[in-house]
């Protein structure tokens, strides 16, 4: 396979295991070249920590995206995570438009457990809605594919209801949807996948104790190893086994309750990319 290179579109939180601070070693360790356009500057991620500071980089997007064009650079694909304000969402569609990449992977960052994040509102939902519609890919957990549906959140809930979700999410005109989180029973969770292709559902075992920066792990591997050539539902697995396998290796140590410690997983990650 040809050397692939991708922009991921996401904060830098300094301290805190996520982000692109797992994305940039993620992808790389996937073989695949990581470009980057930070969307914010926080000292700290935002989760358990407190006093943290939080620089918006809108202004300074726009100039990198216009020195980018000025190169003639392009990117095999275009992968967002969390963006700090809706007029980011313009900043990538301007990077499609402009002809940067013609493949859109977009993990919704907007809330978990049935609740929106503290810094957006319902105004910035309904501006993500818009910018999925023009995915090739999308990763929302539960919370957000109901946010983007309209549909109720609901912590119970069996296959017909996620089989709903999905396709709301399709009539948006997303191409494929990857839900993190589907759990139908306490033993284990699992990854939904639904295209025009069709369904498929992979199950793994489930950790009870939540993880900050998870998400962005799976998402970081996901793309990864879709840009090394695996199928959607290869990389699915892929990414479910590796972010579990980062969370075993954590989940037994206290101290470290702001992350998981992934770096110690990536050979392995490697390895199975090769």
């Amino acid at each position: 396979m040809d050397y692939r290179r991708i922009l991921t579109v996401q904060d830098i939180s300094c301290l805190g295991q996520c982000s692109l601070t797992v994305a940039l070693p993620i992808i790389s360790a996937c073989g695949v070249e990581a470009c980057v356009l930070p969307s914010a500057l926080l000292s700290t991620h935002t989760g358990g920590f407190t006093g943290y500071t939080c620089l918006d980089l809108t202004d300074e997007m726009r100039k990198i995206i216009a020195h980018f064009k000025s190169l003639g650079t392009r990117f095999d694909a275009v992968y967002t995570g969390y963006l700090a304000d809706s007029k980011q969402m313009d900043v990538v569609r301007s990077i499609m438009r402009e002809g940067l990449s013609n493949i859109l992977i977009v993990d919704p960052v907007m809330g978990d457990n049935g609740k929106l994040y503290p810094a957006f509102d319902m105004n910035f939902v309904d501006e993500m809605r818009a910018l999925c519609s023009e995915a090739d890919i999308i990763l929302p957990n539960i919370t957000e594919a109901s946010l983007l549906t309209g549909a109720e959140y609901k912590e119970s809930y069996d296959e017909k209801y996620i089989r709903e979700l999905v396709d709301g999410i399709l009539k948006l005109g997303v191409k494929t949807v990857v839900m993190t989180g589907v759990s139908y029973d306490k033993s284990s969770t699992g990854i939904a996948v639904c295209s025009k292709d069709g369904y498929f559902y992979y199950p793994h075992k489930r950790i009870a104790k939540s993880c900050h920066g998870t998400g962005d792990i799976y998402a970081s591997t996901f793309t990864g190893a879709l840009m090394r050539g695996k199928s959607v539902n290869e990389a699915a697995v892929i990414a479910a086994d590796y972010t579990l396998d980062c969370i075993e290796c954590t989940v037994d140590d206290p101290s470290h309750w702001y992350g998981v410690k992934f770096e110690k997983c990536l050979g392995r990650l490697a390895e199975k990319l090769k």
